[in-house]
């Protein structure tokens, strides 16, 4: 009886261990599988890396950065080619008409974030910034009303064309971060408007999300890595408005890209 226990305790350990082994095989796996092909990294800004510095010099006006998270990861995992084509200010017609180029059979990942612009993110944020409350939430209004009644037909064309011409790849389409942690004494924009633009993020990631998931692409949610490092955090991982450079106003620092981005496409991939 005793030797029956002992015998079953010890099976029990050798199966733990051998699925903890055969979870750890099946993520190495995984992770050998997205990297033996080629990965193509897409979108726009936050894709790109404007905020973190370290531009690419012959991105040009793309800024694609060395340290936004589609090169840190290519130069974590080596893939057999890595084209990224990613660029600031792009819409989801900009990356059908300019970035897909590099997208073929052998393709395994493809990464994206895209909608924002299409949404009119940089209007409404210079709305907030220099008018009333009144006026930033109605120009959120009408982003939402974007969002729900036309971005999810441009998405659509979008991701069935990324399927079309990378068949096998896995694809993983990135969200965007909310941009203020509420509840802080925080210079700036009054509470109502960081509220609503919060609302407004989590309104386009869910859009984005329910379309990615439509196409059996995955969905990167980075709210869960960010959170914490919102603007009025005092650890934030996102630029406030920089007047003296504009374009990296409400984009991820370096320290955005490499711990709120890059562990959510490495987790998805």
């Amino acid at each position: 009886m005793r030797r029956s226990r002992l015998v079953t305790y010890i099976g029990s350990l050798l199966l733990a261990a051998g699925l903890t082994l055969t979870g750890a095989a099946f993520a190495q796996a995984s992770d050998q599988q997205a990297a033996a092909g080629g990965y193509v990294a897409l979108g726009d800004s936050y894709s790109s890396g404007v905020g973190a510095g370290s531009y690419i010099d012959s991105s040009g006006d793309c800024q694609r950065s060395t340290k936004a998270y589609p090169y840190l990861w290519n130069a974590a995992h080596a893939p057999s080619s890595f084209a990224f084509t990613a660029c600031s200010g792009a819409t989801t017609d900009d990356v059908l008409a300019d970035q897909l180029g590099p997208l073929n059979s052998s393709t395994s990942l493809v990464s994206i974030s895209v909608g924002g612009n299409d949404a009119g993110f940089a209007d409404v944020m210079t709305t907030c910034v220099l008018q009333s409350d009144s006026s930033c939430l109605s120009r959120i209004d009408t982003a939402k009303a974007y969002v729900d009644n036309t971005l999810p037909g441009k998405l659509d064309r979008l991701y069935s064309t990324i399927r079309s011409k990378a068949p096998s790849a896995h694809v993983v389409v990135l969200g965007y971060p909310r941009f203020y942690l509420l509840g802080q004494t925080c210079l700036g924009l009054s509470e109502t408007k960081r509220s609503a633009i919060n609302g407004a993020a989590d309104h386009l990631d869910a859009a984005i999300a329910k379309i990615a998931a439509n196409h059996g692409f995955t969905f990167g949610d980075v709210r869960t890595t960010f959170s914490g490092h919102e603007i009025c955090s005092g650890s934030s991982w996102l630029h406030s408005v920089d007047w003296l450079n504009l374009g990296q106003s409400y984009h991820p620092t370096a320290a955005g890209q490499s711990g709120g981005y890059l562990p959510v496409l490495d987790a998805a991939a």
